[in-house]
């Protein structure tokens, strides 16, 4: 039984797909696996996404995955009508055009809110102990580090200042992904706590 994560970079490919699974795994004794697929960038997984969910949902594999998920940042994208100017506005519009383009009921879009570096921000600790100092200040409501100065460009202002070095994010992002606490993560992160959430029901259900 598995999941199958649609994602857009590298850091997400290499550090995502383990952190949702040992949340998954601390709820459930199910044997659940998620195998991540990575796009090259945002447009490219918007254009191929309803083939490739298909592909999956309707493939000989197919009674072994318990859906397909996607996942993109809210910060990034360019796809949304220009009159929508809010987060929530955008995530609501994009979640249902995205599901509305695959048209499974086993398909699921999700959004990292404004970017994926937000969850990191909700455990100051497991950055050092100068960045994480700093951290600290925006750690409480992690989705609340809006479009205007998004989660990694914080991030790097917070190394640079530090530390005189550059956040890299695929480096970086791995490495502190791995000592992401997810229960943690999912307290301050509304957006990741619903994905979450919605993963173990659909485990539960199947």
């Amino acid at each position: 039984m598995k999941f199958v994560l649609f994602v857009e970079g590298y850091t997400e490919r290499k550090a995502v797909g383990a952190f949702l699974k040992r949340w998954l795994d601390s709820k459930t004794h199910e044997s659940v696996g998620i195998k991540v697929v990575r796009f090259d960038g945002w447009p490219e997984m918007v254009k191929d996404m309803p083939k490739k969910a298909k592909m999956y949902l309707n493939g000989p594999d197919r009674h072994n995955v318990v859906a397909v998920l996607a996942l993109l940042d809210i910060y990034g994208p360019t796809l949304y009508p220009s009159h929508l100017r809010t987060s929530r506005e955008r995530l609501e519009w994009a979640t249902q055009e995205m599901q509305n383009k695959v048209g499974d009921a086993r398909f699921r879009m999700f959004f990292a809110v404004h970017e994926l570096e937000a969850w990191l921000l909700s455990q100051p600790e497991i950055f050092p102990k100068p960045i994480a100092d700093a951290v600290s200040r925006i750690s409480n409501a992690p989705e609340d580090v809006d479009f205007d100065a998004p989660p990694s460009k914080r991030l790097c202002e917070f190394f640079q200042q530090k530390t005189g070095r550059k956040y890299k994010k695929t480096t970086h992002g791995i490495q502190y992904f791995s000592k992401l606490d997810p229960e943690i993560a999912a307290q301050k992160c509304p957006e990741l706590r619903r994905m979450l959430e919605a993963m173990l029901k659909m485990v539960q259900d199947s």
